[in-house]
């Protein structure tokens, strides 16, 4: 049900933020765009724009699903405060009292490491994203990797954001529960607050109203192929804005969800705590910190909590302002674009009775400078590139077996690991990656 008051007040806002959506879908050449908005316990507007499938001319609806990527790590974070509710997880105990097999590269950060520390990013490993990204290894074979991989900060001295962190974390899920962690994820959150999801790009690919993701390169868009996240309980849920509507609810009512508590309140609440810097203050943001699995941060006088999300054909942003029981979310179906910032932005200045931020206007004089500065980068390359010069050493000295005990033999091919991905078509516009945690000032978490 919609409370009435809510979606008035909310609602009071769609035909600006329709404006908005299609201004900024156009200027990112974004195909499909969904919207929800929870506020006092009650879905108060869900929308959707454009097209799931450009080409097939199919439109885009609140139920189509989208890839939401790194929010997962808020469902993972919850499954684990759930065991914790439980009594049977203590996440200030190491890893390796509930996964004895956990190795890292320094012996005594294998003994330290805590579940806590893997999510809050706080391990000392950077990212290490081409373990996990080509795609071939299992989540043991993962967490076997993990201990050629040396750290580049001491445990505990500093945020590095780290999908394999995750993988480790939903490990602990499976040996605890006994469950699969896309089995746990189901029984304990998405089933009782009525979500329909799926965990695989093979779901995805048969779900009936599924969005095609698309990247942009050089400003002209395609489509792409549905690229798994074999991290899963890094960033591999796929659900609609309907969907995470519920748990948008479920998040700002404390625990609870149509009368029924799931999770003690101060399991979210320490969850949502801030704990480890990740930046500095931008513009109208405050300093960004890490909880357990949400960021958490002030925007324009408001404390705002969520996750960002992207991978290839996806972005996607949760916001939500727990004070004003207000929760926000927008999925889109091209990598790296701000819209998702954008929207939400206008709904929490809106929200909050202040002038709006000319986010769009910032950002896309941002996008169409980088754009320029790379064709002259483009144009500055060929000029100096010097046609049929030799090597720097004749090429067989070049020749061999390169190898690192941290990944597979066949995933050391470079280049083929990259054309695999579709990287070599894939733009890196300013400040943004397919993996990006999305610290753009105007993105912030």
């Amino acid at each position: 049900m919609n409370s009435p008051a809510a979606a008035s007040n909310l609602a009071a806002i769609t035909p600006e933020l329709d404006a908005l959506a299609a201004e900024a879908m156009d200027e990112w050449k974004v195909p499909a765009v969904t919207i929800a908005m929870v506020q006092n316990g009650e879905t108060a507007v869900l929308r959707a724009y454009g097209q799931r499938d450009a080409e097939a001319g199919l439109p885009a609806t609140p139920q189509t699903q989208f890839t939401i990527c790194s929010i997962t790590k808020t469902f993972t974070a919850t499954g684990l405060a759930m065991l914790v509710g439980d009594g049977r997880l203590d996440w200030a105990k190491p890893v390796r009292d509930y996964v004895p097999e956990f190795r890292l590269h320094d012996p005594v950060a294998t003994e330290r490491v805590t579940v806590r520390d893997l999510l809050s990013h706080h391990s000392g490993l950077p990212r290490h994203d081409w373990i996990w990204m080509p795609g071939g290894l299992s989540r043991t074979e993962m967490l076997a990797a993990m201990r050629h991989i040396e750290p580049s900060r001491d445990i505990r001295t500093s945020w590095q954001y780290s999908n394999l962190g995750y993988n480790v974390a939903g490990l602990v899920t499976e040996r605890i529960s006994g469950q699969s962690w896309e089995d746990f994820i189901r029984s304990r959150i998405t089933d009782p607050l009525q979500m329909t999801v799926s965990m695989t790009v093979d779901d995805l690919a048969k779900a009936d109203d599924a969005a095609t993701p698309y990247i942009v390169h050089r400003d002209e868009r395609r489509p792409t192929k549905l690229w798994p996240l074999h991290a899963a309980a890094a960033g591999g849920i796929n659900t609609s804005a309907a969907a995470i509507a519920n748990w948008m609810t479920f998040l700002l009512a404390e625990g609870e969800f149509a009368g029924r508590r799931l999770l003690d309140a101060a399991l979210i609440h320490e969850m949502q705590a801030p704990r480890v810097l990740s930046s500095g203050p931008d513009r109208e943001f405050g300093h960004i910190h890490y909880g357990l699995g949400f960021g958490t941060t002030i925007y324009r006088g408001e404390r705002m909590v969520g996750h960002s999300g992207g991978w290839l054909g996806w972005s996607t942003l949760m916001r939500l302002i727990p004070e004003r029981k207000l929760g926000v979310a927008v999925f889109c179906n091209v990598s790296g674009a701000p819209v998702p910032a954008i929207l939400i932005n206008r709904v929490v200045d809106r929200v909050c009775g202040k002038e709006p931020v000319p986010w769009l206007e910032r950002l896309r004089d941002l996008r169409r400078k980088a754009l320029a500065q790379a064709e002259t980068d483009e144009q500055t390359r060929t000029a100096a590139r010097k046609s049929n010069a030799p090597p720097a050493h004749p090429l067989p000295d070049y020749a061999g077996s390169y190898q690192h005990p941290g990944l597979r033999p066949d995933h050391h091919h470079g280049g083929e690991r990259r054309a695999a991905l579709g990287l070599p078509e894939f733009p890196r516009p300013a400040r943004t990656s397919p993996l990006r945690d999305l610290r753009d000032p105007a993105t912030a978490l």
